[in-house]
């Protein structure tokens, strides 16, 4: 797919920044571009509401008023961006994907308010698995959004349409939520980046939760580095969030990655690594274990069954009752309103007791006590984002199954209170892309971005579904 905006630069945030300094740019002449490629791709499904034109150029005329020294104290001055329409921003429709549950937003996410106070500008709120239940993307009341590489494709979900606009070029960064692989299985379906950060760095208040013990807001990005000055603007204790953390910046050091330092990574041990059948997938991860130990990483085998044990208790265990916590009344009174598979997967939580939900508590801090030993072996675990890429047919037909596949390298993070980073890897012969993730304790966020910005550069430098690369930011 050749780049959709219509500028001879990547949105990239770097680039924006170099063309704004120099003059060749204003984010007048970006707010019109993009609104122009808007209203020329119609109803894409990435979008279920955008701003009024009119608001975002008052909003860029603004911008563009301000003195070199305002503009200085902004980090994000003129970068568009989106998010995912369960977060809120006062004065706009919050629908989770559901437009019968859909509300005016009377409170702006705090972590979306530092993004605004930074300068950048909202383009628009977008598509997602209706009540972020899903990896596939596609269960939603609105348009359904396909890949970005073939409509024939599921984009990957929940947070499809965040990641779709990152890609299409439409916007520098997008922010989606993540509780078991959604800021990650959509990153790598469509070639961008996805940053999960620690859980409780950015605020979660002021938002449509699915699992609220789990979720998290993440960072889509064309870069590794992009999606790491997003996440440092919008991180911060939230004293009204009784889930933000109180050891915000950890408790040690920061850990840093310089490229040409030696590592060590983990894998899944090669009986424990599921392809579903997908030879390409398979060959391509083969081949990024090997760049990463030409990287000066060396590979580490692990033992897989504690994380796939994990996994389990997402959608099979008692968090499934948090999803009926956040909006099962809903869903009760207004069954037909919802999507078929979500309804199911939330009702299912009134099967379920007390009890199973201590049961699942003592499995998951037996499983936290089996993984904790293995950060001393490794300095990050690395799997494929997913283990194959599916077609809107396959999910049709097996919608349990093929969202349960997707999840099998990324359900556990949050449950194991990990961090997160999702990168491109090489294209299949198909044209569809591929991804790794590398996954570490909390607060190494720093230490993945340097590290999937490494393998990013060496592998696959195609900066989303446009006709830019890496080199060009």
């Amino acid at each position: 797919m050749a780049q959709q905006i219509g500028l001879d630069i990547p949105l990239a945030i770097s680039s924006l920044r170099n063309a704004y300094a120099q003059g060749t740019l204003t984010p007048i002449h970006v707010v019109k571009t993009i609104l122009t490629a808007l209203e020329k791709r119609g109803d894409d499904g990435i979008w279920i509401y955008t701003t009024p034109g009119d608001s975002l150029m008052d909003r860029a005329m603004a911008l563009a008023d301000m003195s070199a020294s305002q503009r200085s104290q902004l980090p994000l001055w003129g970068i568009p961006f989106s998010i995912k329409d369960c977060i809120d921003v006062a004065g706009q429709p919050t629908s989770a994907g559901c437009p019968g549950f859909t509300y005016t937003a009377e409170h702006t996410n705090p972590a979306v308010q530092k993004l605004l106070d930074a300068g950048a500008i909202l383009i628009g709120k977008t598509n997602l698995d209706q009540f972020a239940t899903g990896l596939v993307g596609v269960r939603t009341g609105y348009r359904v959004p396909h890949n970005a590489f073939s409509p024939d494709y599921v984009p990957g979900g929940s947070s499809s349409g965040a990641a779709l606009s990152v890609a299409a070029g439409l916007v520098s960064f997008a922010m989606g939520t993540d509780t078991g692989g959604s800021g990650r299985v959509p990153a790598g379906y469509n070639n961008v980046v996805g940053l999960k950060p620690t859980k409780g760095l950015l605020s979660t208040r002021h938002m449509v939760a699915a699992c609220r013990t789990l979720d998290c807001l993440s960072v889509f990005a064309l870069t590794a580095m992009d999606a790491e000055q997003v996440f440092q603007v919008a991180q911060g204790f939230d004293q009204e969030d009784p889930y933000a953390r109180l050891d915000q910046g950890g408790t040690g050091p920061l850990k840093t990655y310089a490229p040409g330092q030696s590592f060590r990574f983990g894998v899944p041990r090669s009986d424990q690594r599921a392809f579903f059948g997908n030879t390409a997938v398979q060959a391509q991860y083969a081949q990024a274990i090997k760049t990463l130990m030409g990287l000066g990483g060396t590979c580490v085998d692990i033992d897989y069954e504690p994380f796939l044990e994990a996994n389990e208790l997402l959608f099979h265990g008692p968090w499934v009752a948090e999803r009926y916590a956040s909006v099962g009344e809903f869903v009760e009174k207004e069954p037909n309103s919802v999507f078929p598979v979500v309804r199911d997967i939330v009702l299912k939580a009134k099967t379920l007791t007390a009890a199973d939900a201590f049961a699942g508590l003592y499995s998951l801090e037996r499983l936290k006590r089996l993984v904790h030993p293995i950060w001393d072996e490794i300095d990050c675990l690395v799997v494929p984002t997913t283990g194959t890429t599916y077609r809107l047919d396959d999910v049709a037909a097996a919608p349990l199954k093929r969202n349960s596949d997707m999840g099998y390298y990324t359900n556990f993070v949050n449950l194991l209170d990990l961090s997160a980073i999702a990168v491109p890897n090489e294209f299949q012969p198909n044209g569809i892309p591929t991804g790794i993730t590398l996954i570490a304790p909390p607060h190494c966020e720093h230490y993945l971005v340097g590290l999937g910005d490494s393998f990013h550069r060496t592998k696959n430098t195609q900066l989303g579904a446009t006709a830019f690369t890496l080199g060009e930011t």
